[in-house]
């Protein structure tokens, strides 16, 4: 993994919540490639098997089992790590839990957020934060174009709501208190990210692979629901990006972002079924599940060209081929391989598919930061 070290990162202190998760645990372990130095805070792994079990993202990095929502104990752990640069992943993610527990996913989602903005308010030497939310995040009319960075905020159930009210947290945050001077504040709006090690509930692609390994029928809720899918990596890579722009100086780029697919690759729950079950060898046909489902949106696009054209970001994975690096990683590792080296060589080999694209497509000047990541 040696390619993988960066001079960006080397030895720079960096605090991460939510390092336990899915997408976490991902950005923990790219980043301990590169030589970053990670204080990770989050609730225990919330799902079991977990990629942070399974991965030993805890054994390079300071972990800190801790909740959001204690102020006190999230800015202890702040200031003790005297971090550079923030990454906030940490949250309530499931839009069905949101319906089941609204003021929680409100108390973790938005007041978790106030708590780790002024966490790093009274912690010197705090360069960047970048706090991530959700494409979600914005008021979703269905209409056939895709949204951009200064549309309205809202979201119909309590998840996407709280994810819109993140974002109106940041932005008064930013204005409040770090316009002039302190730590640059943005924001990353991805779309639904897949990839290896997810075992979330009512999450789609979790969900088939449990359904593939026992042999049985996928459930599917919404077949003719279009997201903007993309790999983990992808969305990881724009936070990276952004963070290293941030630490730059460019006080410009302390703003929300958004991190998605091509056009292309916005596609049906059902494609991705079939295209899954093509992939993993199933048989069991899919079937409708059944019963009252609450309210998901059932079109959802996110335009990208703010990122493409300041940040140098484009994706580098194309759908297809990222549901390949979904079956060959649950493969490997439920054959016996370590899920660490399968996660890691993943991740190396796409810092350096990503790094040929920006060799080609990202202006000069702009290489040194966008090509080490």
């Amino acid at each position: 993994m040696e390619a993988l070290v960066n001079p960006v990162w080397a030895g720079r202190r960096v605090f991460l919540t939510g390092h336990t998760g899915f997408k976490g645990s991902w950005l923990a372990l790219w980043l301990q490639a590169m030589g970053a130095k990670v204080t990770g805070y989050s609730l225990p792994a919330p799902t079991r098997p977990s990629l942070f079990d399974k991965a030993r993202v805890a054994d390079r990095l300071h972990h800190i089992e801790g909740d959001i929502r204690d102020a006190g104990a999230l800015s202890a752990a702040v200031a003790q790590a005297r971090p550079e640069v923030i990454f906030h992943l940490a949250a309530q993610p499931l839009v069905r839990l949101s319906y089941e527990d609204p003021a929680g996913t409100y108390a973790t989602n938005v007041m978790g957020t106030v708590n780790l903005l002024e966490a790093a308010r009274a912690t010197p030497g705090v360069r960047a934060i970048v706090a991530i939310t959700s494409d979600k995040c914005y008021e979703n009319r269905e209409w056939h174009w895709p949204y951009r960075e200064e549309d309205p905020m809202g979201g119909h159930d309590p998840y996407s709501s709280s994810k819109g009210c993140c974002e109106l947290v940041i932005s008064a945050w930013r204005r409040s208190f770090f316009s002039d001077e302190g730590p640059l504040l943005a924001s990353g709006r991805a779309g639904n990210v897949i990839g290896g090690g997810d075992w979330a509930t009512d999450r789609l692609i979790p969900d088939l692979v449990r359904a593939f390994e026992a042999g049985a029928a996928p459930l599917i809720r919404s077949p003719h629901s279009v997201r903007p899918w993309q790999h983990v990596l992808e969305a990881l890579r724009g936070y990276i990006m952004l963070a290293e722009r941030l630490l730059e100086g460019e006080r410009g780029f302390g703003e929300g972002w958004n991190f998605g697919p091509l056009e292309e690759d916005a596609q049906p729950v059902r494609w991705i079924v079939d295209r899954m079950q093509a992939r993993w060898g199933g048989t069991v046909p899919a079937k409708r599940q059944s019963g009252f489902h609450p309210h998901e949106a059932g079109l959802l696009r996110l335009d990208c060209s703010k990122a493409r054209n300041l940040l140098g970001w484009k994706p580098a994975l194309p759908l297809e081929a990222a549901l390949d690096w979904i079956v060959e990683w649950h493969k490997a590792v439920g054959s016996g391989a370590d899920a660490r080296e399968v996660t890691l060589a993943q991740i190396d080999r796409y810092a350096r598919l990503s790094a040929m694209g920006e060799m080609t497509d990202v202006a000069p000047q702009r290489l040194a930061v966008a090509g080490g990541v």
